[in-house]
């Protein structure tokens, strides 16, 4: 067996609308698919998936108790992006309200490269990181 890659990673949400407005207005992962059934929005983002679950839902009732300020459902999903612009990252994430923390150089996939972490609208933490360095 050989890994290559990640396929998708789930979160449970509050507000599903929100969410939504987050990773594909904010972030532009791309709706494929909802399954209105089980309470859930499949976002593509690169490769893989980003897949929302409300809580209300089918799914997301599986999973207890909804995220909040005592415990969360992920550490964090790293989306690498290209390119990498520091300046412009910060300006796009101002015009939706929101600022980045400082830029780290952290350690993925492709090596170690130029990260910025911000918090979606529940609180999950997104690194956005650019190419490897070197």
């Amino acid at each position: 067996m050989e890994i290559t890659g990640i396929d998708h990673v789930v979160l449970r949400c509050m507000d599903l609308k929100r969410m939504e407005h987050f990773y594909a207005d904010v972030l532009g992962c791309v709706v494929t698919r909802r399954n209105d059934a089980l309470g859930l929005i499949h976002l593509k983002a690169g490769s893989g998936l980003i897949d929302l679950a409300d809580v209300n839902g089918e799914l997301g009732r599986r999973g207890g108790a909804g995220p909040g300020t005592e415990g969360h459902n992920l550490d964090h999903v790293c989306l690498r992006i290209e390119p990498f612009d520091e300046e412009a990252l910060r300006a796009h994430l101002r015009r939706h309200g929101l600022e980045a923390g400082p830029l780290h150089h952290s350690y993925g996939a492709e090596g170690v490269g130029p990260a910025l972490y911000l918090e979606d609208p529940e609180g999950n933490s997104i690194e956005l990181k650019g190419p490897p360095q070197g």
